[in-house]
């Protein structure tokens, strides 16, 4: 019985994470992000900074009248910057935070594409120690001989920085 439990749960996980993903580049890697969470692309357009916000806090946009925080993924990963490009943009996506829905803008290098991800090709983070958080990966998409990383837009951002993010807003 409860080997059966244990197969559901592994096809529920499987099923869970299917689907379209929007994928994108940076430094040279390529992510995917749900298209559920995704609410336009965007070019780059003026940020305007908060003071005493996060380095990886870019600022706000205004977009048709509403104020967004943006975040620069680059930074939050802890890669090297880099001048944006005309291919550099910013992902406007909808993700659940600590008082509710929040929309904040992340900006990328480039994007690419949307890709129709089947279950079987994805698979589990992983482990790279104890002292890793991973929690924010959904898994590694395995296409054309290479490993996309599928991200969970809701947890790359921490409870804390989500709450500070709002308040910028």
């Amino acid at each position: 019985m409860k080997e059966i439990e244990t197969i559901n749960q592994a096809a529920k996980i499987v099923s869970n994470r299917e689907g379209k993903y929007l994928t994108f580049s940076m430094a040279k890697e390529e992510y995917g992000i749900s298209i559920i969470k995704i609410k336009e692309i965007i070019g780059m357009m003026p940020i305007t900074s908060v003071p005493r916000t996060p380095t990886f806090v870019k600022g706000v946009i205004n977009l048709r009248g509403k104020v967004i925080p943006v975040v620069d993924l680059r930074m939050r990963f802890g890669l090297p910057s880099m001048d944006y490009t005309e291919r550099t943009c910013i992902i406007v996506v909808e993700i659940q935070g600590p008082t509710g829905t929040i929309l904040i803008g992340i900006v990328v290098d480039s994007v690419s594409e949307v890709l129709n991800i089947k279950g079987n090709d994805i698979e589990d983070t992983p482990t790279f120690g104890t002292r890793l958080n991973t929690d924010y990966i959904r898994g590694m998409a395995k296409m054309q001989g290479g490993v996309k990383i599928l991200l969970d837009i809701d947890r790359v951002l921490t409870a804390d920085e989500l709450v500070l993010i709002d308040k910028a807003a």
